[in-house]
C-alpha cells in the first residue's frame, strides 16, 4: 500500500471511539453524511423498536443498548440502520470464501459502494480488547484504505492488493461488510 495525499479523497481522523462515525463519513466522502447526533438518533430508534427492552439502571444513561454515550462506540445494528436510511444494503461477507469472491474490479458506480471492516484491536499493552471500523473505497479508479487511525488515506496498488489485505484481516479476526447501492 502506498500513501496518497490526494486532495480529492476525503479522510476523517479518529477521535475517541467514534470510528463508526468516521468510517461512514469516509465511505460517503463527506464530513457530515453522518453526525454524532444522527447516529445517536438511529441508536435511540433501535431501542424503541426493540422487542426485548432491557430494564433501566443508573448505568443506562451511559451504556445504552447500541452505543456508549461516553465514548461513542456504536454497534453493528446502528451501522446497518444508518446505511439503510441512506438507501444502502449491508451484506455480511462469508469469511470462508476469502476476498476472491468480492468483485473489486467493477466500475465505481456499480453495485458495490465500498467495504467496511470490523477488526479486533488491542490497546494498553494488550490489556484492553476492542474492535475498530475501517473503510475501503474505490475513488477515481483507485482503492483506498480510509482507516481513521491513518494519518492520510492509503492507496492500494491494485485490486489484488486489496484482496490480500482483506484476506489478512479475515485471517486475523476481521469481519467484512459489503456496502451495496440499491439499484
Amino acid at each position: 500500500m502506498s500513501t496518497d495525499s490526494s486532495s480529492q479523497v476525503y479522510h476523517e481522523r479518529q477521535k475517541l471511539q467514534f470510528c463508526l462515525l468516521h468510517s461512514l463519513n469516509n465511505l460517503f466522502q463527506t464530513k457530515d453524511a453522518f453526525t454524532r447526533s444522527s447516529l445517536n438518533e438511529v441508536a435511540e430508534k433501535l431501542v424503541v423498536e426493540e422487542p426485548n427492552k432491557e430494564k433501566w439502571t443508573p448505568f443506562s444513561v451511559l451504556f445504552k443498548p447500541h452505543h456508549n454515550s461516553l465514548t461513542g462506540n456504536y454497534d453493528i445494528n446502528v451501522l446497518i440502520a444508518a446505511l439503510e436510511d441512506k438507501g444502502k444494503n449491508v451484506v455480511w461477507h462469508d469469511r470462508r470464501n476469502g476476498a476472491s469472491r468480492i468483485d473489486l474490479d467493477g466500475p465505481e458506480d456499480a453495485n458495490l459502494m465500498g467495504i467496511l471492516l470490523n477488526v479486533p484491536v488491542r490497546m494498553f499493552a494488550g490489556l484492553w480488547k476492542s474492535r475498530h471500523w475501517v473503510t475501503l473505497r474505490k475513488i477515481g479508479g483507485v482503492w483506498y484504505n480510509l482507516d481513521s487511525d491513518l494519518v492520510a488515506p492509503a492507496a492500494f496498488e491494485d485490486a489484488e492488493k486489496v484482496r490480500e489485505f482483506l484476506d489478512y484481516m479475515i485471517g486475523h479476526g476481521g469481519e467484512v461488510l459489503l456496502v451495496m447501492n440499491n439499484k
